[in-house]
């Protein structure tokens, strides 16, 4: 295990300092189109410092610091458009690609997406010809492709920003995909829909989180399910911010199933009660 011990905490905390001095004022659009190697080098650097496995006592510390929030905002706003960027460009490649579906299959994090599929599908107990809603479902909504591809259901991606809607409906398309899965340009306000959804799951990336769940716990009707996914392990629940908000009332939880290789993510159930 890499444990950091409690003497190289604040050298941590130092070049999380550093590192959010660099990615705090590039805008949206800047980074969106980098090609720049010290922001992809700072990416890289951000993807080892998460997988550290990181004991309580420095993880306090680290919560602690004086300036923890501006951190984390800084970094989880950089690396949440920096994999927006990726997302993009891997949505790009498939619909150049005369296989997509070989091109899809070859993208180094399929696996954890069929592993998070198949926890989402039998954790909720759907079966085939069910509904599921995605909030957040970006320009290339794995999430949605393998559950409808794998497991024969009908999909709802809603996704807040035009442009990346759209290019996900092309990709949708060019994967024979568009009789299953429909994409919606909108947000958690968009909800409820006219159409009854088995599942309703929530990006890693939706947020605000607070805001998405204190609405889906007014709209929802008893006995919804929903699902979403959390970092718990090490310094990426630190790097992750939305994995310390609370969940408002309305919810019980009904089951919690953590992460195994290659996956990182916990998928939590919830009941609307």
């Amino acid at each position: 295990m890499n444990n950091i011990p409690k003497i190289e905490t604040a050298s941590l905390v130092a070049e999380l300092r550093q590192i959010s001095d660099v990615v705090k004022d590039p805008s949206e659009e800047e980074i969106q189109g980098s090609s720049s190697d010290e922001l992809h080098a700072i990416f890289k650097r951000l993807d080892e410092l998460a997988a550290l496995e990181v004991d309580e006592k420095s993880i306090d510390v680290i919560l602690k610091s004086p300036d923890f929030d501006a951190l984390i905002d800084s970094i989880s706003r950089f690396r949440f458009l920096y994999n927006l960027k990726l997302e993009n460009e891997k949505a790009k490649s498939l619909l150049e690609s005369s296989d997509p579906w070989e091109t899809l299959r070859n993208f180094t994090f399929y696996p954890n997406y069929l592993q998070l599929a198949s926890t989402e599908y039998t954790g909720s107990g759907l079966e085939p010809g069910d509904c599921v809603l995605f909030l957040g479902s970006g320009p290339l909504p794995l999430s949605l492709i393998v559950l409808c591809r794998e497991y024969g259901l009908f999909g709802i991606g809603i996704e807040q920003d035009r442009k990346r809607a759209s290019l996900s409906r092309k990709v949708i398309a060019c994967l024979g995909l568009s009789e299953s899965i429909k994409i919606i340009k909108g947000n958690h306000f968009s909800l409820p829909l006219e159409m009854r959804c088995d599942l309703y799951m929530v990006a890693a990336q939706a947020e605000p989180k607070k805001e998405v769940f204190e609405h889906l716990a007014k709209i929802l009707p008893e006995g919804s399910k929903v699902s979403y996914r959390l970092y718990e392990k090490g310094l990426r629940r630190v790097l992750d911010g939305s994995s310390l908000f609370e969940l408002p009332s309305g919810f019980a939880e009904y089951l919690r199933v953590q992460p195994e290789p290659p996956v990182n993510n916990t998928v939590v159930f919830l009941n609307r009660r």
